[in-house]
């Protein structure tokens, strides 16, 4: 079964643009990501996301788990757990390995469930 490829545009605008402060994503105590050259994406209606770079995130305290999700607009997303944060913290992170064309800019960045870890800053 083909999956559904939309564009953003009028109807459905997405925009990515550098965020210009440093961001901090923290669990249990621990700093998981801390950027100062993350990115802001704005879709539609959707509250802003962060999208922070794989480099500037603590990789080692990071989880892969087998769950996935699919966005007509963005692609195939992969998710991270994070153990420290115990079972909140289940698929915590998602990241777009080989995003959409429209979206290119978010490749090789995670994101962060704001409910599923401690503040993000």
């Amino acid at each position: 079964m083909t999956k559904p490829v939309l564009q953003p545009g009028p109807n459905h605008p997405i925009t990515i643009e550098p965020l210009g402060r440093r961001v901090t994503v923290v669990v249990a105590g621990q700093t998981i990501a801390e950027s100062d050259r993350a990115l802001v994406l704005r879709e539609a209606a959707y509250a802003p996301v962060f999208y922070i770079p794989r480099q500037d995130a603590r990789m080692d305290l990071l989880e892969r788990s087998d769950h996935s999700s699919y966005c007509p607009y963005k692609g195939d997303a992969s998710y991270f757990s994070i153990p420290a944060g115990g079972s909140r913290s289940v698929n915590a992170v998602w990241t777009y390995e080989a995003p959409y064309d429209a979206v290119a800019g978010i490749k090789n960045h995670l994101a962060f469930y704001p409910d599923r870890v401690d503040a993000i800053t």
